[in-house]
């Protein structure tokens, strides 16, 4: 397994993976790290597309994922992966779309567990009532992030 520590508008990140795909992107909550100078082969492209999402010019990833966990979890992941750069989807309506509107609860502790921040947009998941809940990054990160991603942009009057 491969490791690097990119920089971003959000902290420092943590990026895994090996031939397999990429595994895990975290973001640490201390700017202690040292960056990696080097970016290993097999993590190169994907510090290519986050860098190119961080600076407005990527709004879809196209890698390799390998993230761990179980079916159920990797079932929930892969259904954040249809919610569109831009868009938002409440845990009830990503329930609703696995067919369980009961499983409300583990579809959110399953989000909760994504390991691959940005990549799997588990961001882009709220509250029925459009409130920012829970996020594992913190609740800063999640509003950066879904204002980077919004399609409206307010103008400064001054």
């Amino acid at each position: 397994m491969q490791e690097a520590f990119i920089q971003t508008p959000l902290g420092v990140a943590k990026l895994e993976g090996d031939g397999d795909g990429l595994s895990s992107v975290t973001v640490l909550n201390s700017d202690a790290v040292e960056v990696t100078q080097i970016i290993p082969e097999v993590l190169e492209d994907a510090v290519y597309q986050l860098r190119e999402y961080f600076e407005g010019n990527r709004k879809t990833f196209d890698m390799e994922i390998n993230p761990q966990g179980t079916d159920f979890q990797r079932r929930i992941w892969d259904a954040l992966l249809d919610i569109p750069f831009g868009k938002t989807a409440s845990y009830m309506e990503l329930s609703k779309t696995l067919g369980d509107v009961k499983a409300i609860r583990a579809v959110a502790a399953a989000n909760g567990k994504n390991p691959l921040w940005i990549i799997v947009p588990c961001h882009r998941v709220i509250g029925s009532d459009g409130s920012l809940t829970g996020y594992a990054g913190g609740l800063h990160r999640k509003k950066w992030l879904l204002e980077h991603e919004s399609p409206v942009t307010q103008g400064s009057l001054f």
